[in-house]
Order: C-alpha cells, then sequence, then structure tokens
C-alpha cells in the first residue's frame, strides 16, 4: 500500500501545484498522500512558503481533499523547520500532520541562521568560518537540535534525520562509524523511540544524488531494533517524483527487519503490512 506525506509543491522550492501532485499520485498508485510544503519562517530564504501565502495553501489543499474524496485519502501538513525560540510543529496546529526536521543549525558568519543544506561552498565556508572546521561540534549541535524538538515539540514524523551527512558523500568530514558519532545517533534514536515518533525513510538523497537514504542503512537497522516506526516518503519536489526510489527503501527497510510501515489512512496512523 504506497503512501507518501513528504511532498513540495510550487507554493515552497517545489515545482507543480497541489493538484498536479495528487495527479501524479494517483497515477503512481497512491492510496493516501500528504501535502507538506516547507513551513513559513519568521526570516528571508530561498525555499520555504512565503507566510502570506499560508492561508491560501490550506485553502486550496482543503478543496482537494474535498474534490478528490472516494480517489485518494489527502492529507494537509506542512514541513515544519524546528528552529529552537523561534519556530516549531506547535505553531501550526491546523494541520492533520506534520513532518518535523531541522534545516538550520545556530548561526553562519552573517549573524543569519545556517542553512546546511544549502551548497557545499556555503556549508564548508561556515564550517570553517565559524565553528574552526569542528564537524563534531556541529554534528553534536543538529542532533541536539533533533532531540530538543522531539522532548518539546514533537511533530507526527521526524523528517531526514541524517541530513547533516549531506555533504558528507566522500566521508572527508566525518565517518559514520566513529564512535562520538554513533553515540550521537544512539542518544537521539533514544529519545525518539521514547517519544513514540514516526521517522522516515527518505529517499531524495538517493534519487537526485545517487546517495544512501535518510537516514543510513545501518541507522535503519537499530531503529527496528528500539521498535521506532517508520513510513517511507520522497521528499518530492515535482509530481513525477513522489514514489521515486520507493523499491531501494522497502527493501532496506524488510533487510533491516522491519515488517510494517506506519501510514496516515481513515484519518489516523495505523501499521500495515510491508
Amino acid at each position: 500500500m504506497l503512501t507518501n506525506y513528504h511532498s513540495h509543491s510550487h507554493y515552497c522550492d517545489g515545482k507543480g501545484s497541489p493538484e498536479q501532485q495528487v495527479q501524479g499520485a494517483l497515477a503512481q498508485g497512491l492510496r493516501a498522500f500528504g501535502f507538506s510544503s516547507h513551513c513559513p519562517v519568521p526570516f528571508e530564504n530561498q525555499w520555504s512558503m512565503k507566510a502570506e501565502r499560508l492561508d491560501e495553501y490550506l485553502a486550496e489543499t482543503r478543496a482537494l481533499q474535498a474534490k478528490y474524496e472516494g480517489q485518494i485519502e489527502l492529507y494537509v501538513g506542512l514541513e515544519v523547520d524546528f528552529i529552537p525560540e523561534m519556530v516549531g510543529p506547535s505553531d501550526f496546529p491546523m494541520l492533520d500532520f506534520c513532518v518535523g526536521s531541522v534545516h538550520y543549525v545556530g548561526l553562519n558568519q552573517f549573524g543569519q541562521p545556517w542553512e546546511i543544506d544549502g551548497s557545499s561552498v556555503e556549508f564548508l565556508e561556515c564550517l570553517d568560518t565559524v565553528y574552526g572546521g569542528d564537524i563534531q561540534k556541529v554534528i553534536q549541535k543538529y542532533y541536539g537540535i533533533i532531540r530538543q524538538m522531539v522532548e518539546t515539540d514533537p511533530p507526527q514524523v521526524v523528517g531526514h534525520l541524517d541530513k547533516i551527512k549531506m555533504h558528507n558523500a566522500a566521508r572527508h568530514l566525518f565517518d559514520e562509524s566513529e564512535s562520538w558519532y554513533v553515540a550521537e545517533v544512539e542518544q537521539t534514536l533514544q529519545a525518539i523511540a521514547k517519544a513514540g515518533i514516526t521517522t522516515e525513510i527518505n529517499t531524495r538523497g538517493n534519487y537526485k544524488r545517487g546517495l544512501e537514504l535518510y537516514p543510513s542503512p545501518w541507522i535503519i537497522n537499530r531503529m527496528n531494533e528500539l521498535n521506532i516506526p517508520i513510513c517511507i516518503n520522497s521528499d518530492s519536489h515535482r509530481p513525477e517524483e513522489i514514489t521515486a526510489s520507493f523499491p531501494l527503501a522497502y527493501q532496506v527497510a524488510k533487510a533491516a527487519g522491519y515488517e510494517e510501515v506506519r501510514i496516515l489512512l481513515g484519518g489516523k496512523w495505523q501499521d500495515v503490512a510491508i
């Protein structure tokens, strides 16, 4: 049973309208689909929804729920940035669900929120200028923010858990097998397990960059050991990407020992067999 609750349209940095997303979801055989454009944030960036468009987004996606009733279950959500003391999931109580993600870690050299999934050049410049090249310090801060979100302002779904590895494809910044890194991941997974929050397997890194899934397979293995529920999401930015790399995600989930995925269906989260 295919579902996807992490998707982006022209309301943020995606391509295509919400209705084109629905048509793509239907064409790709989805039973349920969630709209989750990037939430507005209280500063300028290039990819979040503008605050003045939020009401329009909510009205359009709610109208599509009614229009396509009986064809596909549609859920209205956002990918909500958790930025301590600035924005988080509880700021958007009108949603059916939200994907909670961390894209910002502290401030950059210009005193602005540091976008950790921007360009590699910008990432390395801030890493060197602000953190003196200490990637361990950055990663510990990143996972600390995720834990703070999980413990104080939990979403329904944790988004791309290890996105901080995005610029480390060549393993030149850190090794995921290093004890300090494993310890940070473990502490974060323990917090997620305690809170009982669903964590996505996000396929975007694979189909866009040919890289591993978010999170890495060894983390998914540990998630299963801790009984952390999963959902499979593509983080699509175009309608044709809605199920991109899903076969790989299901394969990795099964290899980790998962027999079920958690989906939002019939208005409630429930576990269904893979």
